[in-house]
């Protein structure tokens, strides 16, 4: 009988071991959407991989909207000499009123940093950028960039750390996103004519094809629906993330970041906006 019991422990821990895994698989989470056979899904669903080469680069979008939600993506971008290539990683909806939620990573030359680029926009207005170089080398392994996005606040986090907050201030006059679903994009594309160095560095086409490199998605914490017809639901046993905002310790962190490694700020760039920065920029 202990025989019998210990096989079924073990075909219970592999089952559970299976579910585990499929929980993030690109083939539930995803559809590739262009690139001609240049993005493709590898590892029974683990790994999904995006290319780009002289004649086209590739992408990929979610299955399901969100409308709010904590929503986590291993990635390793590309290594070596990746000037004028962009990894886009982000959050839209439609129509000309848009809303979005980027993350973009700007390739440079060997040795250079790459620069991870932000946006928020409401309504389709953006123009909200900020700009990092990052502590550490984004093609050397998978790191975690995180959105997020509750009633109160978006959060822009790298391995767990914010980078970057911004908040909901409707109550003085700021649009901020809460009534339109988003799907989930990411793409491999070649923007030497602004990505790398304000377009002075052009894409070294000897160095391709280029790939960047997916993992680990987890979207378990977040509101979504998988149909324009359903209802957007909320995961109702997981909900803490739906009423977060910074902590001491996390203002400390992004602190951090934001004195050593942001190298562009909307809020401070008073040529940019001669009449007055954005309301948002003189609130806490």
């Amino acid at each position: 009988m202990a025989g019998f019991a210990t096989k079924q422990s073990l075909l219970l821990l592999s089952i559970l071991l299976l579910i585990g895994l499929s929980a993030g698989s690109f083939y539930d989470n995803f559809v590739v959407t262009w690139g001609n056979g240049r993005a493709n899904i590898f590892e029974s669903g683990q790994l999904l991989t995006c290319t780009l080469d002289k004649i086209s680069g590739s992408g990929f979008q979610s299955k399901k909207e969100y409308l709010f939600g904590k929503i986590d993506m291993k990635m390793k971008l590309v290594a070596g000499n990746s000037a004028g290539t962009v990894t886009a990683y982000y959050l839209s909806s439609k129509g000309e009123k848009w809303d979005e939620i980027d993350f973009e990573f700007l390739g440079n030359v060997t040795g250079q940093p790459y620069v991870l680029h932000t946006n928020v926009f409401t309504g389709g207005k953006g123009n909200r950028e900020m700009q990092f170089y990052l502590w550490f080398d984004p093609t050397a392994d998978f790191h975690t960039y995180t959105v997020l996005w509750n009633p109160l606040n978006i959060i822009f986090l790298v391995d767990g750390i914010p980078i970057r907050v911004f908040k909901n201030n409707e109550a003085n006059g700021v649009a901020y996103p809460k009534s339109q679903p988003m799907k989930i994009y990411s793409s491999l594309w070649e923007a030497d004519d602004w990505a790398t160095q304000g377009g002075l560095v052009k894409t070294d086409w000897t160095n391709a094809p280029f790939s960047a490199h997916y993992r680990s998605f987890n979207d378990m914490d977040c509101c979504s629906r998988t149909s324009l017809l359903s209802w957007v639901t909320c995961n109702a046993n997981s909900n803490s993330w739906m009423w977060t905002t910074l902590n001491s310790n996390q203002y400390g962190q992004m602190k951090w970041v934001q004195d050593d490694y942001m190298i562009y700020n909307y809020c401070t760039d008073y040529k940019r906006f001669p009449q007055g920065l954005p309301t948002e920029c003189n609130l806490d």
